[in-house]
Formats: C-alpha cells, structure tokens, sequence
C-alpha cells in the first residue's frame, strides 16, 4: 500500500511539473522552415519572441486560462493530497484530493481541446509544421491526470 502510495505521489509531482513546463514554454507548434515555434505567450522566430496578437478572438485567452487553472488544481490537490494523508482517519477515502484532481483534468480537457479545435489542426494543414511537446505534454498531463484522480477516489488509508 505504501508503494502504491508513493508511486502515486511521483505522478502527481511528475504531472504537476509538466503542467508547468507546458504552459510556460512556447513550442505548441512548431514550423520547421523558419525554425520558429507559436505557444500559449508569444510567438518566437529564430530566437525572438514577440506576444501574441490575439485579433479579437478569446479563444487563446481561454486556453491561457484553463491551463493556469490545471496548474492551480493540480497544486490544491498535491497540497489536499499531503494534508489528508496525516489527517484522514484509517479507511476513508481520498475524495477530496481527488475530486480536485478531476476538476484538474476537466481543466486540462477544455484548454487542450479548445487549442486543438482553433490553432493546431489548422496550423498543421497547411504543412511544415508539426505538434510541439508542450502540446504532446498536455495531452500526457490529460491522462495522468485522470489516473490520478480515479486512484484516488478509490484509494483507502490503511
């Protein structure tokens, strides 16, 4: 029970820390022409980046915004998570962490699709471009995190 336990904390970390680096880094799409590259923040070419020009559509906004709050839910959860392990009584369940966790993965789900629905698809059609790992990241946070999440609504202390 205890390797189960660990074993779960580790992927928490791991999706936690992924959440992060995918947000944060600017290699959504990548163009391999121009060596340039487009992200949630900026748009870099040859190492100069510049901020987005958003043309009165939210959508970027709104992906911007599920992101940052995946990373927040993923951090409540992590923080429930350790608070729960010494307070929980013996046989009760994680639900709370849990619960946290899935809203963390609906996050994820409405912020990757939304990108994937407006900018990716239409990026990649038009040739010479291909899916950045921050987008492969994402994708891999999504899974993890429902993992995650339904381990520990099933989970039970001992």
């Amino acid at each position: 029970m205890l390797v189960l336990l660990a074993a779960i904390f580790v992927v928490h970390i791991a999706t936690c820390v992924m959440l992060f680096v995918s947000t944060i880094a600017n290699v959504w799409v990548v163009a391999n022409s121009m060596n340039s590259s487009v992200g949630l923040w900026k748009n870099c070419t040859s190492g100069d980046c510049v901020g987005l020009t958003y043309g009165g559509e939210g959508a970027i906004k709104a992906v911007q915004a599920f992101m940052i709050l995946s990373i927040i839910f993923s951090v409540i959860s992590l923080l429930t998570f350790v608070f729960q392990l010494f307070t929980l009584e013996k046989g009760n369940r994680f639900f709370l962490t849990g619960a946290t966790m899935l809203v963390c993965w609906l996050c994820i789900l409405i912020g990757a699709s939304i990108y994937t629905n407006r900018y990716a698809n239409r990026d990649i059609s038009s040739g010479g471009q291909h899916h950045g790992y921050s987008f492969i990241l994402t994708w891999i946070c999504f899974c993890f995190s429902f993992v995650v999440g339904v381990l520990y609504l099933v989970l039970r202390k001992k």
